[in-house]
């Protein structure tokens, strides 16, 4: 499903009015309309209705609404906080016919006073895509009574989108409404998908408002939510005849003394990612731990110790000899040549490869090895936002404040597949819009469910899939599986290797 920010969307909307014909009025109607319905399903049946509206064209929808819901019968107040014949043409004229159609119209203090029963809504058509600062005066006043008359069980729907919420990024700018539900236009808005802004706009239901495909053609997408069944097409089924070598060969470099879970989940992941052969590189003292429990996959001794090194460029290139793919870095012993030594490896053997956790932290340790390491191999990286930031030189905070536009960029800029891991886990590759995951729990939050997600999208690649169909199937069965694991044990109680055994019942549910 499409996805929008604020300036797809103007430009859309300016298309459809400005070149198409379709006048503004006709499309705040349909809006208006909508949240009518929405209102009507919401409210009790003998719920009073207040909308609360601003001056901007949120606000005309509001006053739409409230025109339908006052004709319809139902009882409903509106709450102006924008003054007379100060919005535009549209939002004036839709004020106007509200209450020259008999609607009450008061200000602010009709809301402080409004004493809520049980069934009562609140409309909150205050601000839409455009906000770009912190609300003030009487607009954040409004904001924080909306949440007190939730607080008292009042419903709350929003328009278009929660006021005080960034469309592009999720995040509250501001006081922030939250709501039960919310009702946009057109397409869903990369804000309403991430959190925390999915979880302020409650249910979100997306209306057709007449704006033509071919508007919506013209510009090109840097979103897009992913849904089951597009994933589910992604993944073929196994011929009849297939063997072993089919599904791929994986050599995954991994694990250290101290981690050597990282490298038997990562083989986990691999194995129940469904490919036909897979290979542990690592140093002679992880081997016996990691393989534990797992016969199925094969191993290779790394001579030496201590970190990866240039020295062990030819004991990898004749593990990699055979392989479809590699994954490298769950809990790998990283020293100053880990970097280099990934570098020499993948120059000899350009195959697509994920380079995860410390490999990604070798990486960053040698910024100008990013851009160039792997440039004839295809690359995905699947780092969590603390390695984003050590990738990018930046915070934490930097990355997450807005994760689609920086996963996107960095994928231009690195050419490679990238997977930001996290809350609604984004993933980007150089050329078309970023998916944005649905799948996936906060039990997730515990250590080794990224070496799974690495062995996974390794099995993936080694199967033949293309990196930036495989780093998206990988990622939503990733989240998939991991509620199927809170399912069984809780988010509190699940673990990394609970989450590896249940991608095997996502490919049941699929038939895959």
């Amino acid at each position: 499903m499409r996805l929008v920010n604020v300036e797809e969307m103007r430009a859309i909307e300016r298309i459809a009015i400005e070149e198409m014909g379709i006048p503004a009025a006709t499309l705040m109607d349909r809006a208006g309309r909508a949240v009518a319905d929405a209102a009507i399903g919401l409210a009790g049946q003998d719920g009073r209705i207040v909308v609360v509206c601003g001056g901007g064209n949120n606000g005309g929808d509001g006053f739409v609404a409230a025109r339908i819901l006052g004709a319809a019968g139902r009882g409903v107040l509106v709450v102006a906080l924008g003054a007379p014949g100060k919005g535009s043409p549209e939002s004036t004229a839709a004020w106007k016919a509200a209450e020259d159609a008999g609607v009450p119209v008061s200000g602010i203090q009709a809301l402080k006073e409004f004493p809520v029963r049980r069934g009562d809504l609140v409309v909150d058509a205050i601000f839409g895509t455009g906000l770009e600062r912190p609300a003030e005066g009487n607009h954040a006043a409004a904001i924080e009574i909306i949440a007190g008359l939730r607080e008292q069980g009042a419903m709350v729907l929003a328009v278009d989108l929660p006021s005080g919420l960034s469309t592009d990024t999720g995040h509250a700018i501001g006081p922030a409404v939250r709501a039960d539900a919310t009702v946009t236009f057109a397409f869903s808005k990369i804000g309403l998908v991430l959190q925390p802004g999915a979880d302020l706009a409650g249910d979100v239901t997306v209306v057709d408002i007449g704006i033509p495909p071919a508007a919506a053609a013209r510009i090109l997408a840097s979103a897009e939510l992913l849904d089951e069944a597009t994933v589910r097409a992604l993944v073929p089924r196994r011929d009849r005849e297939a063997h072993k070598g089919d599904a791929g060969r994986l050599l995954i470099v991994a694990g250290s003394a101290g981690r050597t879970g990282a490298a038997h989940l990562a083989l986990t992941g691999a194995l129940r990612g469904g490919v036909g052969l897979v290979t542990l590189a690592s140093r002679p003292e992880v081997l016996g731990p990691a393989m534990a429990g797992r016969p199925e996959a094969m191993s290779t001794p790394l001579p030496g110790t201590g970190s990866l090194s240039r020295s062990d460029i030819p004991a990898l290139q004749g593990a990699a000899a055979s392989a479809n793919a590699l994954c490298i870095g769950p809990g790998i012993p990283r020293g100053p040549e880990t970097a280099p030594a990934i570098r020499g490896l993948l120059d000899r053997h350009p195959v697509p490869t994920v380079l995860d956790a410390d490999a990604i932290n070798a990486l960053a340790d040698h910024p100008g090895l990013v851009a160039v390491i792997g440039h004839d191999a295809p690359i995905v990286l699947t780092p969590h936002p603390g390695e984003m930031a050590r990738l990018i030189g930046g915070s934490i905070e930097d990355v997450q404040a807005d994760r689609v536009a920086i996963a996107r960029r960095k994928a231009q800029e690195w050419g490679a597949v990238v997977v930001l891991k996290g809350a609604r886990t984004v993933v980007a590759d150089p050329d078309g819009p970023a998916a944005i995951i649905p799948t996936g729990n906060p039990g997730m939050a515990t250590g080794g469910t990224g070496d799974v997600l690495a062995g996974l999208l390794g099995a993936l690649l080694a199967g033949g899939m293309r990196p930036r169909e495989a780093a998206r199937v990988a990622a939503w069965v990733h989240g998939r599986a991991g509620d199927i694991a809170a399912s069984r044990h809780g988010e509190r109680g699940m673990v990394a290797g609970d989450l590896a055994e249940a991608i095997g019942a996502v490919w049941a549910e699929w038939g895959r």
